[in-house]
């Protein structure tokens, strides 16, 4: 017998997409908590998308429906991410 647990330190991970030509915000594309925020993150690294790792902004990301702009209280934070990734560097032996 298998039960559903509702625990609230359960990891949570939001995947975003930004197309300026489409959307004024960045997109919430999949989120969610436990076995659906490993799965998130899983694809991303098999797809070589950088993860960016925030306990706080992925519970509050995650809360999000999909397909939603991000609220515009959060763009500072998100733009610190996309600023970390514009700057990311792959290893040299992953070039």
């Amino acid at each position: 017998m298998s039960q559903y647990k509702n625990n609230s330190n359960s990891k949570r991970a939001a995947a975003l997409r930004y197309d300026a030509g489409k959307n004024k915000a960045p997109v919430v594309i999949a989120s969610g908590s436990g076995y659906i925020a490993d799965k998130v993150v899983e694809i991303a690294e098999e797809s070589g998308i950088p993860v960016y790792k925030d306990d706080s902004l992925s519970v509050i990301l995650s809360q999000l429906d999909v397909g939603s702009e991000i609220p515009e209280e959060l763009f500072s934070a998100v733009v610190d991410i996309y600023v970390y990734f514009l700057n990311f560097k792959l290893p040299k032996n992953e070039s």
